[in-house]
């Protein structure tokens, strides 16, 4: 399983919910943070969340189960391990 881990503040909730939108991905809670989760790739497009690039290339708090293979102005993606 492959997790993706956002801090759940105002600027950060697009990631969560653009991600919420493949259905092969679920996203949680787990303490202050979203916990965004697959069994296969995590894959967030930047322009669908309408984040700022300052917002968008400090989102990512944490990765477990996969390695951060794209984190570029297009779209951020998570592989597994």
């Amino acid at each position: 399983m492959t997790a993706l881990y956002v801090l759940d503040v105002p600027e950060n909730t697009t990631v969560a919910k653009v991600a919420a939108e493949d259905a092969t991905v679920t996203v949680g809670k787990v303490g202050p943070y979203f916990e965004i989760t697959a069994d296969g790739p995590i894959v967030v497009d930047r322009r669908a969340t309408g984040c700022r690039h300052a917002v968008w290339y400090s989102c990512v708090a944490g990765v477990a189960g996969g390695d951060i293979t794209q984190h570029d102005k297009h779209a951020l993606r998570i592989d597994p391990a």
